[in-house]
């Protein structure tokens, strides 16, 4: 037992040691997500960040004009003791009401419990309303947001529990702490412009919407249409607003959310192969959408990844085993040309597998023991290599 337990830890540390030198390029490499290694590539990232964050020309040529900004002036041996006791100060605290809460949960009355949740939470909200008035301390205000929003939730939640014992409608409380919270949220969000009370707004509106159409009985796949398309409008509508850093998971989550809607329809409508496919070339087209608007890399990428996964795997499913299985391997040649055009890594990925993997399906199939079809693959690919070749110099004395 001792052994595993030794074996276990070694694997966690190898992952988190060298995920970090293996795991992220080779990840990259796949989804195209590289780093800039020469001027072309540069002047795309530039071009891309330009048009990301609405930067004309005529900013950049300021900014290159203007002088350079001062350094920074070291900071003093107080203030860094000050910060490191502030910090401490705020970890020792949270984590004394942790211990207390843990310790004396069972013995605590109604009114106490409610206090220790809920109460502290409201404590943390005035120190950081406080901290957002005074500006002083701008690094604390993410973890005090954080730590309010989560003392208030499970806060509301143990109200109810309270008051309520015997109750089991266990949606109609979160209904009712999410529409709570998320009128606390867009409260703070109108007053305190900040990214993070952004997100927790729209955390606890799409929770609420999302419990509610459930109590109303809507299956989930229309759910996760509707929100899905409605949190895809709001993620375009972020880029142009201070919280643009939110516009890309929530583009990421309402694609997710959306296309899991139209595959659960279609495959109640139709087969697991058919919604498979359909869904899968509906995330490809998703992602040459952000790819022909040049604003996320990340998710273009991830997109035809994903997409032509779900695209190649619903579509062997349909012509595997019939009369029209060879129109997978036309199909996957076709889509070649679009990872020339579109210069995506990731769909050339998926591509090349799928290539591969029909070839060997196909070969096992009809020509298990024939020596003549292996020479035929390597005279074609010969002959494929040598058209490209020609192409290519032909191009060059164009």
């Amino acid at each position: 037992m001792m052994w595993l337990l030794l074996l276990l830890l070694l694997l966690v540390v190898v992952v988190l040691v060298g995920g970090s030198m293996w795991g992220w390029p080779l990840l990259a490499g796949i989804l195209g997500a590289s780093s800039v290694t020469d001027k072309p590539g540069a002047l795309n990232s530039i071009t891309q960040l330009m048009r990301k964050y609405d930067i004309t020309p005529a900013e950049v040529e300021a900014a290159l004009r203007a002088p350079a900004a001062a350094a920074p002036a070291p900071r003093s041996r107080g203030d860094v003791a000050k910060t490191l006791f502030i910090y401490l100060g705020a970890i020792f605290i949270l984590a004394g009401i942790g211990t207390y809460i843990g310790t004396f949960w069972e013995s605590m009355g109604s009114v106490m419990r409610v206090f220790m949740t809920l109460g502290v939470g409201y404590i943390l909200l005035i120190v950081l309303v406080s901290a957002l008035r005074e500006d002083k301390y701008p690094k604390l205000i993410l973890p005090l947001a954080l730590a309010s929003v989560l003392m208030m939730t499970g806060g509301w939640f143990v109200l109810i529990h309270e008051m309520f014992p015997r109750g089991d409608n266990w949606r109609l409380a979160v209904l009712a702490v999410f529409g709570v919270m998320a009128l606390h949220q867009g409260a703070l969000l109108a007053k305190f412009r900040l990214t993070v009370l952004a997100f927790t707004a729209l955390f606890f509106v799409y929770g609420f919407m999302q419990v509610g159409l459930d109590m109303l009985d809507m299956p989930f796949a229309y759910i996760a249409i509707i929100l899905g398309a409605s949190l895809f409008v709001v993620g375009t509508a972020l880029e142009k607003t201070p919280f643009h850093v939110l516009a890309e998971p929530a583009l990421l989550i309402a694609t997710i959310w959306l296309n899991s809607g139209l595959f659960d329809r279609i495959a109640v409508a139709t087969t697991a192969s058919w919604a498979g496919l359909v869904t899968g070339v509906c995330v490809m087209l998703a992602a040459y959408g952000m790819h022909k608007s040049e604003r996320y890399p990340r998710l273009a990428g991830l997109g035809y990844f994903v997409g032509s996964v779900m695209a190649y795997s619903g579509l062997f499913d349909l012509v595997g085993n019939t009369s029209f299985e060879l129109a997978y391997l036309a199909v996957a040649a076709s889509m070649l040309y679009a990872c020339v055009v579109l210069q995506s890594r990731a769909l050339l990925f998926t591509t090349v597998i799928a290539m591969l993997g029909f070839i060997g399906f196909y070969t096992a199939k009809h020509f298990a023991n024939s020596l003549g079809w292996p020479i035929t693959l390597v005279l074609m690919g010969v002959a494929f290599l040598a058209v490209g070749t020609i192409a290519l110099r032909v191009k060059r004395r164009i």
